[in-house]
Protein backbone atom coordinates (compact mmCIF):
# COMPACT_ATOMS: atom_id res chain seq x y z
CA UNK A 1 0.00 0.00 0.00
CA UNK A 2 0.80 3.98 -0.80
CA UNK A 3 0.11 6.36 1.95
CA UNK A 4 0.09 9.98 0.55
CA UNK A 5 -0.49 12.84 1.99
CA UNK A 6 -1.21 16.20 0.25
CA UNK A 7 0.99 18.74 3.07
CA UNK A 8 0.06 22.07 1.36
CA UNK A 9 -2.56 23.28 -0.96
CA UNK A 10 -0.83 27.38 -1.73
CA UNK A 11 1.01 29.09 -4.37
CA UNK A 12 3.13 31.89 -4.37
CA UNK A 13 2.28 32.88 -0.44
CA UNK A 14 1.92 30.52 2.56
CA UNK A 15 -1.79 31.54 4.29
CA UNK A 16 -2.89 30.59 7.82
CA UNK A 17 -5.21 28.43 6.47
CA UNK A 18 -3.24 27.42 3.39
CA UNK A 19 0.85 26.09 3.43
CA UNK A 20 2.52 25.53 0.24
CA UNK A 21 2.51 23.08 -2.19
CA UNK A 22 4.23 20.16 -1.22
CA UNK A 23 2.93 16.64 -1.35
CA UNK A 24 4.52 13.03 1.02
CA UNK A 25 4.37 9.33 0.52
CA UNK A 26 5.23 6.85 2.17
CA UNK A 27 5.72 2.78 0.50
CA UNK A 28 7.54 0.42 2.98
CA UNK A 29 9.30 2.11 5.14
CA UNK A 30 10.55 5.13 2.78
CA UNK A 31 8.94 8.34 2.51
CA UNK A 32 8.93 10.69 -0.50
CA UNK A 33 8.59 14.15 -0.65
CA UNK A 34 8.06 16.23 -3.87
CA UNK A 35 8.76 20.01 -3.28
CA UNK A 36 9.53 21.63 0.28
CA UNK A 37 8.06 25.57 0.59
CA UNK A 38 7.97 27.15 3.62
CA UNK A 39 5.23 24.89 6.29
CA UNK A 40 6.66 21.95 4.97
CA UNK A 41 7.95 20.89 8.17
CA UNK A 42 4.83 21.78 10.54
CA UNK A 43 1.99 20.09 8.05
CA UNK A 44 4.69 17.02 8.74
CA UNK A 45 4.55 16.49 11.78
CA UNK A 46 0.75 17.70 12.30
CA UNK A 47 -0.15 14.88 10.09
CA UNK A 48 1.92 12.97 12.74
CA UNK A 49 4.60 11.87 10.18
CA UNK A 50 8.49 11.54 10.55
CA UNK A 51 11.17 13.58 9.06
CA UNK A 52 13.68 10.42 9.46
CA UNK A 53 12.63 8.30 7.01
CA UNK A 54 12.43 10.94 3.92
CA UNK A 55 14.79 8.65 1.21
CA UNK A 56 13.54 11.06 -1.89
CA UNK A 57 13.03 14.50 -2.16
CA UNK A 58 11.43 15.62 -5.97
CA UNK A 59 12.05 19.07 -6.70
CA UNK A 60 9.93 20.80 -9.48
CA UNK A 61 11.52 24.16 -10.18
CA UNK A 62 13.55 26.35 -8.63
CA UNK A 63 10.95 29.35 -7.17
CA UNK A 64 10.57 29.80 -3.54
CA UNK A 65 6.99 28.46 -3.15
CA UNK A 66 8.50 25.52 -3.54
CA UNK A 67 12.14 25.09 -2.15
CA UNK A 68 12.38 27.29 0.39
CA UNK A 69 11.49 24.83 3.11
CA UNK A 70 14.37 22.60 2.03
CA UNK A 71 17.12 23.77 4.48
CA UNK A 72 15.58 23.74 7.32
CA UNK A 73 13.80 19.96 6.43
CA UNK A 74 17.50 18.86 6.04
CA UNK A 75 18.60 20.46 9.47
CA UNK A 76 15.42 18.36 11.01
CA UNK A 77 16.59 15.11 9.81
CA UNK A 78 19.69 15.48 10.74
CA UNK A 79 18.31 16.47 14.06
CA UNK A 80 16.32 13.24 13.90
CA UNK A 81 19.34 11.30 13.54
CA UNK A 82 19.55 10.04 10.19
CA UNK A 83 22.77 9.55 8.90
CA UNK A 84 21.78 7.62 5.46
CA UNK A 85 22.00 9.50 2.10
CA UNK A 86 19.15 11.59 1.03
CA UNK A 87 18.63 11.70 -2.96
CA UNK A 88 17.42 14.97 -4.00
CA UNK A 89 15.77 15.14 -8.18
CA UNK A 90 15.67 18.28 -9.97
CA UNK A 91 16.31 20.45 -12.66
CA UNK A 92 19.83 21.25 -13.91
CA UNK A 93 21.64 23.10 -11.23
CA UNK A 94 19.95 21.49 -8.73
CA UNK A 95 23.41 20.96 -6.44
CA UNK A 96 24.22 24.62 -6.94
CA UNK A 97 20.96 25.62 -5.66
CA UNK A 98 20.44 23.44 -2.78
CA UNK A 99 24.38 24.00 -1.49
CA UNK A 100 23.61 27.82 -1.87
CA UNK A 101 20.19 27.41 0.19
CA UNK A 102 22.49 25.11 2.66
CA UNK A 103 24.66 28.23 3.72
CA UNK A 104 22.22 27.74 6.85
CA UNK A 105 22.63 24.08 7.19
CA UNK A 106 26.71 23.88 6.33
CA UNK A 107 26.82 20.22 8.13
CA UNK A 108 24.89 17.12 7.93
CA UNK A 109 25.22 13.85 9.49
CA UNK A 110 24.35 12.64 5.81
CA UNK A 111 25.16 12.90 2.16
CA UNK A 112 23.29 14.71 -0.23
CA UNK A 113 22.98 12.37 -3.64
CA UNK A 114 22.11 15.01 -6.74
CA UNK A 115 20.43 13.65 -9.61
CA UNK A 116 19.61 16.90 -11.96
CA UNK A 117 17.10 16.35 -14.81
CA UNK A 118 18.50 17.32 -18.08
CA UNK A 119 16.20 15.13 -21.02
CA UNK A 120 12.61 16.20 -21.28
CA UNK A 121 11.81 12.43 -19.71
CA UNK A 122 13.31 10.77 -17.17
CA UNK A 123 13.20 7.49 -15.49
CA UNK A 124 14.54 6.31 -11.91
CA UNK A 125 14.28 3.35 -9.48
CA UNK A 126 14.70 4.55 -5.92
CA UNK A 127 13.83 2.64 -2.87
CA UNK A 128 10.84 0.53 -4.45
CA UNK A 129 9.33 3.70 -6.26
CA UNK A 130 10.01 4.05 -10.28
CA UNK A 131 10.02 8.01 -10.71
CA UNK A 132 9.14 9.78 -14.06
CA UNK A 133 10.45 12.84 -14.61
CA UNK A 134 8.93 15.12 -17.32
CA UNK A 135 9.53 18.79 -18.30
CA UNK A 136 6.60 20.78 -18.44
CA UNK A 137 6.09 24.93 -19.01
CA UNK A 138 6.43 27.29 -17.04
CA UNK A 139 8.33 30.25 -16.44
CA UNK A 140 12.17 28.54 -15.38
CA UNK A 141 12.50 25.02 -16.06
CA UNK A 142 9.91 22.67 -14.64
CA UNK A 143 9.56 19.13 -14.21
CA UNK A 144 6.26 17.25 -13.42
CA UNK A 145 6.55 13.37 -11.52
CA UNK A 146 4.59 10.39 -11.85
CA UNK A 147 5.32 8.32 -8.89
CA UNK A 148 5.08 3.90 -9.39
CA UNK A 149 4.96 1.47 -7.16
CA UNK A 150 4.92 -1.33 -9.75
CA UNK A 151 4.02 -5.20 -8.75
CA UNK A 152 5.17 -8.41 -9.92
CA UNK A 153 3.19 -11.07 -11.02
CA UNK A 154 1.81 -13.82 -8.76
CA UNK A 155 3.76 -16.88 -7.86
CA UNK A 156 3.33 -20.05 -10.34
CA UNK A 157 4.13 -23.18 -9.27
CA UNK A 158 3.24 -24.93 -12.41
CA UNK A 159 5.53 -22.33 -14.06
CA UNK A 160 8.63 -23.11 -11.64
CA UNK A 161 7.98 -27.17 -11.83
CA UNK A 162 8.21 -26.93 -15.86
CA UNK A 163 11.05 -24.64 -16.00
CA UNK A 164 13.17 -27.25 -13.49
CA UNK A 165 13.66 -24.16 -11.01
CA UNK A 166 14.53 -26.14 -7.09
CA UNK A 167 12.43 -25.20 -4.71
CA UNK A 168 15.30 -24.23 -2.35
CA UNK A 169 15.49 -20.91 -4.61
CA UNK A 170 12.28 -19.67 -4.82
CA UNK A 171 11.94 -17.89 -1.62
CA UNK A 172 14.80 -15.76 -2.87
CA UNK A 173 13.74 -15.10 -6.56
CA UNK A 174 10.33 -13.84 -5.17
CA UNK A 175 12.36 -11.74 -3.55
CA UNK A 176 13.27 -10.33 -7.01
CA UNK A 177 17.13 -12.09 -6.68
CA UNK A 178 18.66 -13.80 -9.09
CA UNK A 179 20.26 -17.38 -7.91
CA UNK A 180 22.79 -19.30 -9.37
CA UNK A 181 23.04 -23.82 -9.06
CA UNK A 182 24.92 -25.86 -9.93
CA UNK A 183 25.99 -23.38 -12.41
CA UNK A 184 22.43 -22.52 -13.41
CA UNK A 185 21.32 -19.00 -13.28
CA UNK A 186 17.53 -18.83 -12.50
CA UNK A 187 15.83 -15.32 -12.66
CA UNK A 188 12.05 -14.31 -11.35
CA UNK A 189 10.53 -14.61 -14.80
CA UNK A 190 10.93 -18.42 -14.51
CA UNK A 191 8.29 -18.66 -11.39
CA UNK A 192 6.06 -15.84 -11.79
CA UNK A 193 2.83 -15.25 -13.46
CA UNK A 194 2.51 -11.50 -15.46
CA UNK A 195 2.52 -8.77 -13.65
CA UNK A 196 -0.21 -7.41 -12.02
CA UNK A 197 -1.31 -3.60 -11.39
CA UNK A 198 0.95 -1.50 -9.44
CA UNK A 199 0.08 2.22 -8.06
CA UNK A 200 0.38 5.53 -10.01
CA UNK A 201 0.32 9.18 -8.68
CA UNK A 202 1.02 11.74 -10.52
CA UNK A 203 1.73 15.36 -9.81
CA UNK A 204 2.52 18.02 -11.63
CA UNK A 205 2.42 21.75 -10.65
CA UNK A 206 3.26 25.32 -12.25
CA UNK A 207 2.96 24.98 -15.61
CA UNK A 208 0.51 25.40 -18.79
CA UNK A 209 -1.32 22.97 -20.18
CA UNK A 210 0.76 20.64 -22.14
CA UNK A 211 -0.22 17.24 -23.44
CA UNK A 212 2.69 15.48 -22.23
CA UNK A 213 0.85 15.87 -18.54
CA UNK A 214 -1.89 14.11 -19.87
CA UNK A 215 0.41 11.38 -21.24
CA UNK A 216 2.02 10.22 -17.66
CA UNK A 217 -0.94 11.19 -16.07
CA UNK A 218 -2.91 8.26 -17.69
CA UNK A 219 -4.63 6.05 -15.87
CA UNK A 220 -3.06 7.50 -12.39
CA UNK A 221 -4.91 6.37 -9.35
CA UNK A 222 -4.69 9.97 -7.93
CA UNK A 223 -3.61 13.18 -10.35
CA UNK A 224 -2.72 16.09 -8.38
CA UNK A 225 -2.52 19.13 -10.69
CA UNK A 226 -2.48 22.67 -9.84
CA UNK A 227 -5.58 25.30 -10.79
CA UNK A 228 -4.01 28.25 -10.06
CA UNK A 229 -7.27 30.24 -11.07
CA UNK A 230 -10.76 28.96 -10.42
CA UNK A 231 -12.56 32.03 -11.35
CA UNK A 232 -13.90 32.95 -15.31
CA UNK A 233 -11.61 36.19 -15.81
CA UNK A 234 -8.32 34.57 -14.90
CA UNK A 235 -7.17 32.85 -18.65
CA UNK A 236 -4.94 35.54 -19.48
CA UNK A 237 -3.51 35.54 -16.08
CA UNK A 238 -2.74 31.95 -16.80
CA UNK A 239 -0.92 32.57 -19.97
CA UNK A 240 0.92 35.56 -18.66
CA UNK A 241 2.43 33.60 -15.81
CA UNK A 242 2.62 30.39 -17.07
CA UNK A 243 -0.16 28.42 -14.72
CA UNK A 244 -3.26 26.43 -15.29
CA UNK A 245 -7.13 27.35 -14.59
CA UNK A 246 -9.50 24.58 -13.08
CA UNK A 247 -10.87 23.90 -16.76
CA UNK A 248 -7.59 23.17 -18.60
CA UNK A 249 -6.89 21.26 -15.34
CA UNK A 250 -10.10 19.36 -15.94
CA UNK A 251 -9.62 18.97 -19.10
CA UNK A 252 -5.90 17.70 -19.10
CA UNK A 253 -7.89 14.83 -16.64
CA UNK A 254 -10.80 13.94 -19.20
CA UNK A 255 -7.52 13.11 -21.20
CA UNK A 256 -5.83 11.19 -18.61
CA UNK A 257 -8.35 9.29 -17.17
CA UNK A 258 -7.72 9.04 -13.81
CA UNK A 259 -9.38 7.71 -11.15
CA UNK A 260 -9.60 10.91 -8.99
CA UNK A 261 -8.14 14.34 -9.94
CA UNK A 262 -7.15 16.91 -6.71
CA UNK A 263 -6.81 20.21 -7.86
CA UNK A 264 -3.83 22.18 -5.53
CA UNK A 265 -1.53 24.98 -5.82
CA UNK A 266 -4.56 27.65 -5.49
CA UNK A 267 -3.75 31.84 -6.07
CA UNK A 268 -3.51 33.63 -2.76
CA UNK A 269 -6.61 35.24 -4.15
CA UNK A 270 -8.56 31.67 -4.41
CA UNK A 271 -10.87 31.92 -1.31
CA UNK A 272 -12.88 28.72 -1.46
CA UNK A 273 -11.72 26.81 -4.15
CA UNK A 274 -15.01 24.38 -3.76
CA UNK A 275 -17.31 26.77 -5.09
CA UNK A 276 -15.70 27.02 -8.78
CA UNK A 277 -15.77 22.87 -9.02
CA UNK A 278 -19.27 22.43 -9.93
CA UNK A 279 -18.54 23.47 -13.89
CA UNK A 280 -15.49 21.78 -14.55
CA UNK A 281 -17.17 18.15 -13.08
CA UNK A 282 -19.12 18.30 -16.38
CA UNK A 283 -15.44 18.07 -18.10
CA UNK A 284 -14.28 15.50 -15.65
CA UNK A 285 -16.72 14.85 -12.62
CA UNK A 286 -14.24 13.17 -10.06
CA UNK A 287 -12.62 16.44 -9.52
CA UNK A 288 -11.88 17.36 -5.66
CA UNK A 289 -10.85 21.03 -4.89
CA UNK A 290 -8.03 19.61 -1.85
CA UNK A 291 -7.35 20.87 1.15
CA UNK A 292 -3.94 20.84 3.32
CA UNK A 293 -3.25 17.57 4.99
CA UNK A 294 -5.38 15.57 2.76
CA UNK A 295 -4.76 12.08 3.15
CA UNK A 296 -5.24 8.69 1.89
CA UNK A 297 -4.20 5.39 1.92
CA UNK A 298 -3.62 3.21 -1.77
CA UNK A 299 -4.20 -0.17 -1.85
CA UNK A 300 -3.60 -3.11 -4.17
CA UNK A 301 -6.73 -3.51 -6.60
CA UNK A 302 -6.74 -7.26 -4.75
CA UNK A 303 -6.38 -5.96 -1.61
CA UNK A 304 -9.08 -3.25 -1.45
Amino acid sequence: MLDLCLLGTGGMMPLPYRRLTALMTRFNGSSLLIDCGEGTQVAIRERGWSFHDIDVVCITHFHGDHISGLPGLLLSMGNAERTEPVTIIGPKGLERTVNALRIIAPELPFEIKFIELTDPISEFNLFGYRIKAIKVNHRVTCYGYSIMIDRAGKFDPEKAAANNVPMKAWSRLQKGQDVEIDGITYTQDMILGPERKGLKVTYCTDTRPVSVISEIAEDSDIFICEGMYGEDDKDSQAVEHKHMTFTEAAKLAAEAKPKEMWLTHYSPSLVNPAEYVGKIRKIFPNIIATKDLRSVTLNFSDEE
